[in-house]
């Protein structure tokens, strides 16, 4: 697809565009500080973007105090004491030095135990993290592939788990894949199940249409409190390019 991409100041914002082979135009506010991005049709003129942007300034601005409002983390150094979320619980963080492979193990339900040599870098231990997180995350596929696929009329041939920076999940409709933000394993149960409902419908309705909104709510009545509340949990540290 031909892109073409560009900046521009809207009313002391700075807008980043991207004009590409579609139809209508797509606005989008991104964390962790606020980054704007609107999507044009590839002959969009710049003064249709800037209107468009300026009737919807009202929304973006409330958009960005919610992230200029939200708990972030600091980068982790993974040293005894640090919290860690799994499962949208809060755990400290206990390092043991050990010569034996490097594991993570859930203690008492209060602590993480992360086993690492003790030349072990802080990326390495980052590393040994995350792959637990992908562990457990892919543990929760076909647990929700189970619950539902047949429920909502929908086949997945594939469900993949990757880091995401401004999405908790994504699909594609046409090979009828879906992938998961590694991040959901830090996220309560249900949060993970309204992230996989909104992509696996996505499957049969590619647009926020009316249709979507009905589809989505007949599986999930309580989606709008739940996406507030996924999206209001602590960030993540991460290098965002904003």
């Amino acid at each position: 697809m031909n892109t073409k991409s560009a900046k521009m100041h809207v009313s002391n914002l700075m807008i980043d565009t991207v004009r590409k082979d579609i139809k209508n135009m797509h606005l989008g506010v991104y964390p962790p500080n606020g980054r704007v991005r609107v999507a044009a049709p590839m002959e969009t003129a710049d003064d249709t973007i800037k209107f468009f942007v300026m009737s919807r300034i009202h929304w973006i601005r409330k958009q960005q105090l919610k992230f200029l409002e939200q708990e972030r983390q600091t980068k982790r150094q993974y040293v005894s004491g640090e919290s860690h979320y799994f499962l949208g619980k809060r755990y400290r963080l206990n390092l043991v030095r050990t010569n034996a492979r490097p594991k993570v193990e859930i203690r008492r339900s209060t602590h993480i135990d992360l086993h690492v040599r003790p030349d072990t870098t802080i990326q390495e231990r980052e590393e040994i993290v995350d792959r637990f997180y992908r562990s457990e995350l892919r543990k929760v596929i076909p647990i929700l592939l189970e619950r539902w696929q047949k429920k909502l009329g929908a086949q997945v041939n594939e469900v993949k788990i990757k880091k995401m920076k401004t999405k908790w999940g994504t699909c594609n409709s046409k090979d009828s894949r879906v992938w998961l933000n590694l991040e959901l394993a830090k996220k309560p149960s249900h949060c993970i199940d309204y992230v996989f409902v909104h992509e696996l419908v996505h499957l049969i309705e590619k647009k926020h249409s009316e249709r979507f909104m009905q589809l989505l709510e007949s599986m999930l009545p309580h989606w709008e409190r739940t996406k507030i509340e996924l999206n209001s949990t602590a960030l993540g540290y991460s290098k965002w390019d904003c």
